[in-house]
């Protein structure tokens, strides 16, 4: 039972400014009840976190604290706990659950909503900007549908450290604040075949600018609530986006159009570093151009285009690795067909869209060559070599993040020889195959062919070779949050033992830096962990 000072709100410390812009601005539902139901005529629901028994802090990012203006001393402070447990509100926050909707796999769910997240409110800090605190796994809330709005460790473990990860791989992402155990336990079918259990619960903090989905436009428009698209869309511009101008219809198409390059641009980093959303929904689809919602992510470790996290997903494969940007551009329609109340235009909205290929397309070459550490990036030279490579590395079972980090260590002196060695060039490389045996000699020879085509390449380029190698280095990290790894994070936490999650944490905030004595951290996927659960294939189940 809660005493009666617990049951009163808390406030945070005095340099922490704290407002409401979200539910000051937008038109609330008049309903007080949390009840599951159909919220028609609003942008969101007023909902407190539910209360649990024992929150425990597990761990928390200090540079996702310090965006907010919070101390170490006050992260690790019992005030802070209760907050981001949801056990106690604090002073002048409106607590609220956002009402919108989305295409899941292609097809229209109608209105879908924050069914485990609960906003606290808004930070406004003079140096960040301003922060939306939103617990995830906090309990139920009129848009849960059939669920219980909770979450369990085994989830919240992953969402929190790949948030932290995503932001210093240099990926546009939503960050996590903390990751607090609750207490009581959740009832999981992990892979929705019967077979459920007691786990852990936990909630996460995350915080955003805004959580405004592309969703969060599509339920209005599909209603045909067009009074409440145009004051989201107007509150939307004036709040994260003022340098477009007062809203209207020129500023309309100004916007879609910065979304269609934010998305590119946001997608490129994703294909970069090997990132598989696996649930790419619309309404798991920033406004921001932000990675958001980490469910049954994954990072390709084997360089297998058709490769998906989401057990939901394995038969058609709609959001495997090599689809993300067609879904992208696919979700941007979507999202321009909910604006077209406002535009009232099919071509601005048809140039948006289009004009995401074309970003996409010129930004992924030029990222593939920083990558190959091609610097100056020659596309009528360099573009054939991007291709075939792109061509062969799914041949061979090839570790993604090895196989480029390594590309940075081959002798390119050896290239100035008659006939140069081909195994010594590649050497570097033999790492990252998972299955050796799979090099044919027909393989090893359009391999060769291209390993000497890219070599004579890097050695036309002037500059010193360290400095092509630090190029290389600043694009391809060392270190991923490989699936395997956060599996063997969460089982250890689910025996108590946190000590991985923070290893992890503290891991993924130098990514693209060598780490001396972590490197068993870079190493390619176990075989133990090729069809293990967790480590191979997840569900959204959490």
């Amino acid at each position: 039972m809660m005493t009666d000072s617990e049951a009163q709100t808390l406030t945070f410390p005095p340099e922490i400014t704290v407002k409401n812009d979200f539910t000051d601005q937008l038109p609330e539902d008049p309903n007080p009840a949390n009840t599951r139901r159909q919220v028609t005529g609003a942008c969101y629901s007023r909902v407190s976190p539910t209360r649990v028994k024992a929150p425990a802090l597990v761990a928390y990012s200090r540079e996702a604290a310090k965006l907010l203006g919070m101390s170490d001393s006050f992260c690790r402070s019992k005030e802070f706990v209760r907050i981001f447990s949801g056990n106690q509100l604090v002073d002048k926050t409106t607590p609220y659950a956002m009402c919108y909707g989305g295409h899941q796999f292609g097809s229209w769910a109608g209105q879908l909503g924050d069914g485990r997240a609960i906003n606290l409110g808004e930070i406004h800090d003079p140096d960040t900007g301003r922060w939306t605190l939103q617990l995830k796994g906090a309990g139920p809330t009129p848009y849960s549908r059939t669920a219980d709005g909770l979450a369990v460790l085994r989830s919240s473990i992953r969402e929190f450290l790949c948030s932290e990860a995503m932001y210093h791989l240099g990926v546009p992402t939503t960050r996590a604040l903390s990751l607090i155990l609750t207490g009581e336990e959740v009832e999981r079918d992990m892979f929705y075949d019967g077979h459920p259990k007691m786990e852990p619960g936990a909630v996460v903090c995350r915080i955003s600018p805004s959580f405004i989905r592309f969703g969060s436009f599509e339920i209005f428009s599909a209603r045909n609530e067009l009074n409440l698209l145009k004051k989201l869309a107007d509150y939307t511009i004036r709040t994260d986006f003022p340098h477009l101008g007062e809203p209207g219809k020129e500023t309309y198409i100004r916007w879609f159009q910065e979304i269609c390059r934010t998305t590119a641009e946001m997608i490129v980093h994703w294909m970069r570093v090997g990132f598989v959303h696996g649930v790419m929904n619309t309404d798991n689809m920033s406004i921001l151009g932000l990675t958001i919602d980490y469910g049954p992510y994954g990072w390709l470790e084997d360089f297998d285009p058709s490769w998906t996290p989401n057990t939901t997903d394995a038969r058609t494969r709609r959001y495997c690795f090599g689809n993300q940007p067609g879904i992208a551009q696919w979700n941007l329609a979507q999202l321009g067909n909910a604006l077209f109340p406002l535009i009232k235009e099919v071509e601005p909205l048809q140039e948006g869209v289009d004009r995401f290929r074309t970003e996409f397309e010129k930004n992924r070459l030029s990222m593939m060559a920083q990558k190959l550490g091609l610097n100056p990036f020659d596309p009528s030279a360099d573009t054939g070599l991007i291709i075939d490579l792109l061509e062969l590395l799914p041949m061979v079972e090839t570790d993604m993040t090895l196989f480029f980090r390594n590309l940075s260590k081959i002798d390119l002196s050896l290239i100035e020889k008659p006939k140069p060695d081909m195994e010594a060039l590649a050497a570097p490389l033999s790492p990252a195959w998972y299955r050796p045996e799979q090099k044919t000699p027909a393989y090893m020879e359009s391999f060769n062919r291209w390993l000497n085509q890219y070599a004579r390449r890097c050695h036309q380029q002037t500059g010193p070779v360290q400095e092509r190698r630090d190029r290389m280095n600043r694009a391809n990290p060392k270190y991923v949050l490989r699936n395997y790894l956060a599996q063997q994070a969460i089982e250890k936490a689910e025996t108590g033992d946190f000590s991985m999650v923070r290893d992890l944490l503290d891991l993924v905030r130098h990514p693209y830096d060598e780490q001396p004595g972590k490197e068993i951290f870079s190493k390619k996927r176990p075989d133990w962990a090729r069809t293990k659960p967790g480590c191979s294939m997840l569900s959204c189940s959490s």
